[in-house]
């Protein structure tokens, strides 16, 4: 199974609408310009404003990343993914320790849609270091685990991975340059941390290879979340 080859085209960073219902969700977007960005559902969020929201965030014009990294058996899987596409999700993701015959399902799942959604896997979390994948029985550091997932996520036909930026240029050099970076952890200049670990500024994951930025906090909780996205915009080349 090969993957696709992907060229970004429109908003490349993805705003994570991490909010706990709906209403502040749309309250958020309702504030940003679908021409400068994308959003991402995530787990929280969509436990409480499920698919409806996805409708809603999409008639707003927004392309929506569905956030809900499937990990199960391959019917499960695949059939969760088949929804989420039929709700209209721009992009979906799967745990690539899912394995092969998983992400082989969903993706086989994604055929028959005349506008099938991105197909990225999770590699290794951004808040996980080498200290958490030895607790899990991981003997490798980071980068290696999360090469070897990306390289089997390739060979599944999955359209890319999320990864840290700081695995962006090795997965660039390992995968091609049409295989799909998403990489969170992005924190622009003088912004906490927070719980991620493994991060890098938004310029530093554009010149590594990234091709999607997934930013949450630093626009969402700014004092003024639309100039800070257009600042992360600006930073990274992609004002359009």
């Amino acid at each position: 199974m090969t993957p696709a080859s992907h060229t970004p085209t429109g908003p490349r960073v993805i705003v994570a609408l991490d909010f706990a219902s709906a209403d502040a969700a749309l309250a958020m977007a309702r504030r940003l310009d679908p021409s400068s960005c994308r959003v991402k559902v995530g787990k929280e969020l969509f436990a409480t404003g499920g698919p409806l929201l996805v409708t809603r965030l999409r008639a707003m014009g927004f392309d929506v990343f569905v956030d809900l990294k499937f990990h199960d058996i391959p019917n499960t899987v695949a059939a969760a993914c088949r929804a989420a596409a039929a709700d209209g999700a721009w992009m979906l993701d799967v745990h690539a320790s899912g394995g092969r015959r998983m992400m082989e399902a969903a993706r086989e799942a994604l055929e028959p849609f005349r506008q099938r959604p991105l197909l990225v896997a999770v590699t290794v979390l951004t808040s996980m270091e080498a200290a958490d994948l030895a607790e899990v029985g991981v003997g490798d550091d980071p980068e290696a685990q999360v090469l070897r997932l990306a390289r089997l996520a390739r060979d599944s036909g999955m359209d890319g991975v999320v990864c840290s930026p700081r695995e962006a240029r090795l997965l660039r050099e390992h995968c091609g340059p049409g295989f799909v970076l998403v990489t969170p952890g992005v924190r622009p200049p003088q912004t906490a941390a927070d719980d991620q670990a493994r991060i890098a500024t938004p310029a530093d994951a554009i010149a590594a290879g990234a091709h999607y930025l997934v930013v949450g906090r630093p626009i969402t909780q700014a004092a003024d979340p639309v100039a800070a996205l257009a600042a992360i915009n600006q930073q990274t080349g992609l004002q359009r």
